[in-house]
């Protein structure tokens, strides 16, 4: 009778280091698959200085900040290139686990994603073509065009305010094109975030120039899907702390923006 308790004992022993092994190879697989993971980042490299290809490579604010919060934070991350207009629903179809492409944090926008927190105060200005003396605000746009990247917090502050001030909204899927109509003259201005214009007109001859204040207080962040990736955000917070504090985040600003 004794013998067979013991034998009880002794298996029932077994079952449960066996359990527990089994628990702890399944525990360090997960971890290592997390560990594992590449990050599917979203970006719109059609918009210099935060984003932008050149020779090849991908370049700007955005790009940079990215990359060194993933080096701080141990992760890897694959960058995926389009639209901006497409980068949400992306995320949305659990193609992108994060975004960051200039995007304003919005109280429409964080409906849908969660925002680390501000890594760039930005703001709207007007655009006109550099011979034009007639448009110096919105209140001189009555009648005309003024042109808009789609999906962007310029395109929404257009159609939000064209009842108002009497103007003809057109929208583009990429800075270039819109730079380009304006300069043409096929539209009397545009709206886009200053620093992104600021650059553009500094780098290159586009026949443009801004006029008027900033037309409002735009703050850039970094998203996940709403509810989702919230590990993954934690560590971009992380990340964005360090390097502010230890002075990464302002060499990557005074790269393409000498401030």
């Amino acid at each position: 009778m004794k013998k067979f308790k013991l034998l009880s004992i002794l298996l029932a022993l077994t079952l449960l280091i066996a359990a527990c092994g089994a628990k702890d190879e399944k525990s360090g697989s997960s971890e290592s698959e997390e560990e594992s993971k590449v990050y599917k980042v979203g970006v719109d490299t059609t918009y210099p200085p935060f984003e932008f290809e050149e020779a090849g490579e991908y370049k700007g604010i955005d790009i940079d900040l990215i990359n060194a919060i993933a080096k701080n934070q141990g992760i890897e991350i694959e960058l995926s290139p389009m639209d901006f207009g497409g980068i949400i629903p992306a995320m949305q179809a659990d193609q992108l686990d994060i975004a960051i492409a200039g995007m304003s944090i919005t109280d429409d926008r964080k409906k849908v994603v969660d925002f680390s927190e501000a890594y760039f105060d930005a703001g709207l200005t007007l655009v006109i073509k550099d011979s034009n003396v007639e448009i110096t605000s919105l209140e001189d746009l009555k009648g005309k065009k003024l042109a808009a990247k789609k999906g962007t917090t310029g395109a929404k502050f257009a159609t939000e305010n064209a009842a108002e001030y009497g103007f003809e909204v057109v929208q583009f899927n990429d800075s270039p094109s819109m730079f380009q109509e304006v300069a043409n003259g096929n539209a009397d201005a545009l709206i886009e975030d200053y620093p992104v214009i600021a650059y553009a007109i500094a780098q290159n001859d586009l026949g443009l120039k801004t006029v008027g204040e900033r037309l409002n207080g735009d703050q850039y962040g970094i998203a996940v899907l709403k509810g989702k990736n919230q590990d993954i955000l934690e560590k971009i917070n992380a990340g964005l702390a360090e390097l502010r504090e230890d002075g990464t985040y302002d060499e990557i600003i005074n790269t393409y923006l000498g401030e």
